[in-house]
């Protein structure tokens, strides 16, 4: 165990965030003006929005167009400090987390780890399926997708062929009705143009779902317009099936059916991300930390946890507030504005989440959102909640110019119906093997 990393002590609370997500970022930025000293920590040096992964893995945008550095975002706040490393383990008696890089003391600390995808112990669909959770992942899963084609123009037997042109999807909440979106509109007006060798109406795309409908959580109105928006285009839709395996080859499903693909995109579910050293008591069994109405976990004055990671039980949400963007942003905020009432020496407040709505989109002038204003629902489909989805997500990207450039490659796109990010670099998963590629004289 090292000595404590060498950040000047400013004699002053020092609050430390491990995670810089949507939660993490935003108490560090609500504390800008507070006298504390903030430390950010995270094994990245970027924070990134996640609700746009999909498009980085279907080629529609450039990973840094949804990535911006930490420094670059908080660099002009005087009392913000970063570290790039990982947290290890906790002592809440002494107040110090242990890191890769050494020891750092604390006055209070936040826990804004996130998820991290859950395989409900399956080891095999671990090995083989393709999860969606960094920029990391969907760089893998583009150079996947593209590599897969270009081994299909080598490949005869009609079998392989087949695996490597279809996609099972599993889960049928935004990101896998979204992906199952992107990769039809790539299916309908990009690959023609770049493969037209192939027979792309053997490209087959499933989305496999545990539950009666898609989008659980949405109304009932929105999840329907999901499932037709899907099969409008070309998209199976398989209601209350469940995946018992997949040898990174044949999925099997509880049905006994059996899909052949080389490619499965693992969206099914997600698990709290905790860090050792806490008692067990303070964890739950989603793997998520047991906080009060301040976002205290429990059984510890100075240690707190925001976003995926806090499960906070109220009346309207007693197994928590739902794993998305909002909740995170808005707990931040508001532990924020505690941390600096508990240094002025005033009581904190009770968080109480303003629930705006949720979105998702299933391609071009296909969109869905439940949104909430002026205290009434409504639900938004179609090219208006195509145009309200687009809106959202620009303007709630970190900086100008990731906002500048999701515009101006949106509308290129738009123009061209193209998606421009078409290029393998780095890792593919699980790539073909020699021996399955023809080597006849061509």
């Amino acid at each position: 165990m090292e000595g404590l990393t060498k950040i000047e002590d400013l004699g002053m609370p020092r609050v430390v965030i491990v995670g810089g997500g949507f939660g993490g970022l935003e108490l560090a930025k609500s504390l800008a003006n507070a006298p504390v000293q903030v430390v950010l920590i995270d094994k990245q040096n970027y924070h990134g929005f996640w609700p746009l992964l999909y498009q980085v893995a279907t080629a529609g945008l450039n990973p840094d167009s949804i990535v911006s550095p930490f420094r670059k975002i908080l660099g002009e706040q005087q009392n913000f400090y970063f570290r790039l490393a990982e947290v290890e383990s906790i002592d809440a008696t002494a107040q110090v987390v242990e890191t890769s890089i050494g020891l750092l003391r604390y006055d209070y600390l936040v826990l804004a780890t996130g998820t991290t995808s859950n395989f409900f112990g399956d080891e095999q669909m671990a090995q083989h399926a393709i999860a969606l959770k960094n920029v990391t992942d969907a760089i893998e899963l583009r150079n996947t997708l593209l590599s897969h084609f270009e081994q299909a123009l080598q490949i005869g037997d009609q079998e392989q062929l087949n695996s490597m042109l279809d996609f099972v999807i599993v889960g049928g909440g935004p990101t896998g009705v979204e992906m199952a979106g992107a990769l039809a509109e790539l299916r309908a007006h990009v690959f023609p143009r770049d493969y037209r060798e192939l027979d792309l109406k053997q490209m087959d795309i499933y989305v496999v779902q545990s539950g009666p409908v898609l989008l659980k959580g949405m109304s009932a109105e929105v999840s329907e317009k999901a499932r037709q928006y899907l099969q409008d285009l070309g998209v199976e839709v398989l209601l209350e099936e469940r995946v018992k395996s997949y040898d990174g080859y044949t999925v099997t499903l509880n049905s006994g059916r059996q899909l052949i693909t080389r490619t499965l995109i693992w969206a099914a579910g997600v698990t709290g991300a905790p860090i050792k050293g806490l008692q067990p008591e303070a964890l739950l069994k989603s793997n998520r930390y047991k906080v009060n109405e301040v976002n205290r976990v429990a059984g510890y004055d100075t240690v707190f946890a925001i976003g995926d990671i806090a499960q906070m039980a109220t009346e309207k949400y007693p197994d928590g507030h739902p794993q998305v963007a909002q909740p995170a942003i808005q707990q931040g905020r508001h532990l924020g504005e505690n941390i600096m009432r508990a240094v002025s020496g005033l009581p904190m407040l009770p968080f109480d989440y303003y629930d705006k709505g949720t979105m998702a989109t299933v391609g071009r002038h296909r969109a869905l959102a439940d949104v909430q204003l002026f205290g009434k629902q409504y639900h938004l489909t179609g090219w208006i909640g195509w145009l309200a989805w687009s809106f959202v997500h620009v303007l709630a990207l970190v900086s100008f110019r990731n906002r500048f450039a999701v515009f101006i490659t949106w509308a290129w796109n738009y123009v061209t119906q193209d998606k421009g990010m078409r290029y393998i670099i780095g890792k593919v998963k699980a790539p073909l093997e020699e021996r399955e590629v023809d080597k006849a004289i061509v």
